[in-house]
């Protein structure tokens, strides 16, 4: 690693972090600070999502959901949070080696006495601290916002951190498949697309996947491999589908490093 790159790469992204941190933040704490009113009214809840069609409320998980407890309740906040981290993800994947060569500096950068795999390795670093902040942010306003609005309801503390723990994962598989991508295509103009796509592309085929029970789907999708109704239900990971999450994340980080080091890299004119 490169600590120049990684502090610059790092100061570069500040800003943004901070922005993707206190949105999220703000957003678990105002929706479950709706939570006593869904809680108090468990059973015209209850009623009311009975009436929504089997395929909306399988689209959006609320057939395994049950809204009147914290981690129920939680759980379906979670699905807009993850929403959230992985469009941030994808944007820092994505931008990771393409903001460089669109703007025709990594030339100049790759002139210095450093190697490719320093570079990279130093972007990525970078990368995965400003993601682990926002990761941080969520984990202590989900705290601050459960104990605020729980009022006496109990819950498992262990399942929350177990769902919490996969925010991680969940980042580092955008993160890298965003990178690959990028990486694949011969030149990324605006990476917003391009993370807008993943991320929500990702997210539809999870909400087909609910609707038909395609396990195909389920194979390709991070939002099955990690969702948060499952786990809230079960109190654990989906096992084959979390260690088919990180082999396409290793995949990814693996061909992303081998195409940085033969890329041919745009050069000022």
């Amino acid at each position: 690693m490169n600590a120049n790159i990684y502090r610059h790469e790092f100061r570069t992204r500040l800003k943004s972090v901070l922005i993707w941190s206190l949105a999220v933040a703000a957003m678990v704490i105002f929706f479950f600070s709706l939570f006593p009113v869904f809680a108090d009214q468990a059973e015209l809840m209850n009623q009311m999502l009975a009436k929504f069609p089997p395929e909306m409320r399988a689209a959006f998980g609320m057939d395994n959901m049950d809204l009147a407890t914290v981690l129920g309740f939680y759980s379906f906040i979670f699905l807009f949070v993850q929403l959230c981290l992985a469009i941030q993800a994808g944007n820092y994947g994505f931008g990771l080696v393409s903001i460089e060569e669109s703007e025709l500096t990594a030339d100049f950068l790759l002139s210095k006495p450093v190697s490719r795999w320093q570079v990279l390795t130093s972007k990525l670093l970078a990368a995965l601290t400003s993601l682990t902040i926002t990761n941080l942010v969520v984990w202590v306003s989900s705290f601050i916002a459960i104990a605020m609005f729980r009022e006496d309801r109990e819950f498992e503390m262990s399942t929350l951190i177990l769902l919490l723990s996969s925010i991680i994962l969940f980042q580092l598989f955008f993160l890298s498949v965003g990178l690959v991508i990028s990486l694949l295509v011969k030149r990324v103009r605006s990476v917003t697309p391009y993370s807008l796509g993943l991320g929500f592309g990702t997210y539809v085929l999870s909400a087909f996947s609910g609707v038909f029970g395609e396990v195909t789907l389920e194979l390709i999708t991070p939002f099955k491999h990690l969702d948060a109704a499952s786990i809230v239900k079960n109190g654990a990971f989906d096992t084959p589908l979390v260690l088919l999450n990180v082999a396409i994340t290793l995949v990814s980080l693996v061909a992303s490093y081998w195409l940085y080091i033969r890329r041919d890299i745009p050069a000022v004119s």
